[in-house]
């Protein structure tokens, strides 16, 4: 069973309260109070504050404008696959420092400890609306989900699990592109988890591509956007380069929506822009009419 990762120990701000002038304190001074950090939630897009137990319960979407607020593997899991059953691959494998790139070892150390995770990727088998699936969840909140050696490997082995035991294949990305304290090795990745995907494709496999906010660089160029279905989320920002980079290469504006979801949805880059809460039911719904054609 999936433990409640929304639930965690509670920090607390001390804030003044409304009242003014009571318990005999000087008059203009407004006594303390105790209430718990994280109570309040604001959204980066619109600005309104709200319950943080109130978006939990949203799925991390903004009530007001429905902005798709970030999930780490672990909730995407947790709101994906079903209760039970879910069974992780390569937990234990980490990343180390194959180049002596200065201060990385340390970096990872850093990583580790603020996400709560052993590396940006968490791959398994589990059940989704009652159908097995192999599941590859990319998180953002280790090293800005940037793909190395690991990664990469722990993303190749998923996609041969599900081959072996023909499953479809779902892997939920988001990432700042190849980790560049691995150098030629991360761009490496590119290639292996591309070419592991042509052969479950050949065996007639199913792999959906979810697409999340931001999703860039090595990630978008390669197994991100080679899904028999691409789907992404509302607003999702996805691309090979930054906006910034194409600007000042092209010596243009670029129009505001640029890279977006709909945006790529509208010049052909995209299968389908779903909602967060629509999600499961059309991942189930395409697995399941897969299923009835007969394959895998």
């Amino acid at each position: 069973m999936f433990k409640d990762i929304f639930q965690k120990k509670r920090k607390y701000a001390t804030i003044p309260s409304d009242r003014v002038g009571r318990d005999n304190s000087p008059e203009g001074e407004r006594p303390k109070r105790e209430i718990p950090e994280g109570l309040m939630s604001k959204c980066a897009k619109c600005g309104i504050i709200q319950y943080s137990k109130e978006l939990e319960k949203n799925l991390k979407v903004c009530t007001s404008c429905g902005y798709h607020m970030r999930l780490n593997a672990m909730e995407r899991i947790q709101i994906t696959l079903d209760e039970e059953g879910f069974e992780e691959f390569d937990s234990n494998m980490i990343s180390v420092d194959p180049l002596k790139f200065p201060g990385y070892a340390t970096k990872l150390e850093e990583q580790a400890m603020k996400s709560g995770l052993r590396e940006a990727v968490v791959t398994g088998q589990g059940t989704l609306s009652g159908l097995p699936v192999v599941v590859a969840v990319m998180s953002f909140d280790f090293f800005s989900g940037s793909m190395g050696s690991v990664v990469g490997e722990k993303i190749t082995r998923a996609i041969e699990i599900a081959m072996e035991r023909q499953l479809p294949l779902i892997i939920f990305s988001t990432s700042g592109g190849a980790r560049m304290q691995e150098s030629i090795l991360s761009l490496m990745q590119m290639a292996k988890t591309s070419a592991a995907l042509a052969r479950f494709n050949e065996q007639g496999g199913l792999y959906i591509s979810v697409i999340t906010d931001p999703t860039m660089g090595g990630v978008s160029a390669s197994f991100a956007t080679l899904g028999d279905i691409n789907i992404a989320e509302p607003g999702a920002v996805f691309g090979f380069a930054g906006r910034l980079v194409i600007e000042q290469t092209i010596r243009q504006k670029l129009p505001d929506e640029f890279q977006t979801a709909e945006y790529n949805m509208a010049h052909g880059q995209l299968d389908l822009v779903t909602h967060r809460k629509e999600m499961c039911g059309m991942l189930a719904k395409l697995i399941e009419f897969h299923t009835m054609k007969g394959e895998f």
